[in-house]
């Protein structure tokens, strides 16, 4: 590759492995903490990295939104991915789909990093993918972090059969060694319920 054809910067390849698993955007100040670089050559390696996503081409970009960073992929992609979505709701849900929807119903309302953290791999297209077929949905921010809040729909209840999310069944039946987890799955719900401060939908900002 020539020098115009690649991201050249040292920190580049840890700084994109942060941000492919981040589910908000992050500030250079947290990055340059996490590589234990200067805020000025995260900076830097910030802009090369999203020059060089556009020089080559890539189906996603590195933009800056507010005070932070975060991938996106392009507008002139949309159509496409418009059309892969919804080609896939008439499929059925895959095992990552089903895993992450049991963790937002049973810990509601829960944000993406907290579901990516109880998964232990990044969701968001899994969690688009349920948002999609109206499953999931925004239900608020979260009081400390301002991280958005979901939760699942009536659309799921109907599909569950159920009329209310008091009908889920208990886990401890259905796993091994299920009654600590509940325990803890329980525990972290509360503890959401606590911290989180949802406002009405149509108040939620981008």
């Amino acid at each position: 590759m020539t020098a115009t054809d690649e991201a050249g910067s040292p920190i580049s390849g840890a700084v994109e492995a942060l941000l492919l698993m981040a589910t908000e955007p992050v500030p250079a100040t947290e990055l340059a903490e996490a590589v234990d670089a200067p805020v000025a050559e995260v900076e830097a390696c910030l802009a090369e990295l999203a020059g060089f996503y556009d020089r080559t081409g890539r189906g996603f970009e590195l933009r800056r939104v507010g005070n932070g960073w975060r991938y996106y992929t392009r507008d002139e992609h949309a159509d496409v991915i418009g059309r892969w979505l919804l080609e896939g709701q008439r499929g059925t849900l895959s095992q990552a789909a089903l895993e992450t929807l049991a963790v937002v119903a049973y810990l509601q309302p829960i944000s993406r990093g907290r579901v990516s953290a109880v998964r232990g791999v990044n969701v968001d297209g899994v969690m688009r993918t349920l948002a999609t077929r109206d499953l999931i949905e925004e239900v608020g921010r979260d009081g400390e972090t301002g991280a958005r809040l979901f939760g699942t729909t009536s659309h799921f209840l109907e599909r569950m059969g159920m009329t209310s999310l008091d009908q889920l069944p208990p886990l401890a039946p259905h796993l091994p060694d299920a009654s600590a987890l509940e325990a803890e799955l329980a525990s972290l719900a509360e503890s959401g319920l606590r911290d989180a401060a949802p406002v009405p939908t149509a108040e939620v900002a981008e």
